[in-house]
């Protein structure tokens, strides 16, 4: 009786805090076991997860853009030291705060928009940017926000693409006159969203394969992998030359 009493105070609590968009396991109860992804984040980890240490032995991570806490809460039960998760949105903080405690994990969750980083004071081990990205109306100051003032070591980087997947080679320069490089599929673009996609008002540049990565360069990370469709590691490498510092 008392487990039945408890498991039903837990489903309902669950449902005041939704709706979920990470299906997270929370004691015998899934948030959101009919996302339209299907066990999503989980089934997406499972394709990347293998780039990330079984043991972060003490590092520091910053989960930019949290959601629900599903990549904090990992990163904290492989080890990690101090976790921190920001999110824009205080329903999604308040969502992994309930998740965190309920798993007795120690994680900081703090309200923050990712243009704010720099107020956190701290370069962190590990930093993750996942589907975030294309939410951002200035990605590239993001990106560069990120490199100057957080990312300490890696990033763990993923941003939905869409257009074509090849990584194009481009010449370091062309001319004025060149026109026909604008017309390959493969050449770095951005596709913006002036209203929504799949409901959402918050897309807005969807960039091919070859964009994520030329972002990712020129804003000073170098690509070690990308064990995963859409999923970077990348390390904090040099601001190539010429690229503007952007204020704190």
């Amino acid at each position: 009786m008392f487990s039945s009493t408890k498991e039903t105070a837990l489903k309902k609590r669950i449902e005041e805090l939704g709706p979920w968009f990470q299906n997270l396991r929370i004691g015998e109860l899934q948030t959101a076991e009919d996302h339209f992804l299907g066990d999503y984040p989980a089934f997406k980890w499972a394709g990347f997860q293998h780039v990330v240490p079984d043991d972060l032995q003490g590092k520091s991570v910053l989960d930019i853009g949290c959601n629900a806490g599903f990549y904090a809460m990992e990163m904290k039960r492989r080890n990690a030291g101090r976790v921190v998760g920001i999110d824009n949105d205080p329903r999604y903080l308040a969502q992994a705060r309930f998740a965190a405690n309920h798993a007795g994990l120690d994680i900081e969750f703090i309200q923050m928009s990712v243009y704010d980083v720099a107020k956190l004071g701290q370069r962190f081990d590990l930093v993750i940017f996942m589907g975030v990205l294309y939410h951002l109306r200035h990605p590239l100051l993001a990106l560069d926000l990120l490199h100057e003032h957080v990312v300490g070591d890696e990033l763990l980087f993923q941003c939905l693409q869409r257009g074509d997947e090849r990584t194009p080679e481009l010449a370091p320069d062309y001319d004025f006159a060149e026109w026909s490089v604008f017309d390959r599929p493969a050449f770095p673009r951005l596709f913006f969203i002036e209203k929504a996609y799949a409901g959402d008002l918050t897309n807005w540049f969807f960039p091919n394969k070859g964009a994520v990565e030329a972002m990712l360069r020129s804003s000073g990370f170098d690509i070690e992998s990308n064990p995963e469709r859409e999923v970077y590691l990348c390390r904090r490498g040099r601001r190539p030359y010429g690229v503007d510092v952007p204020p704190c």
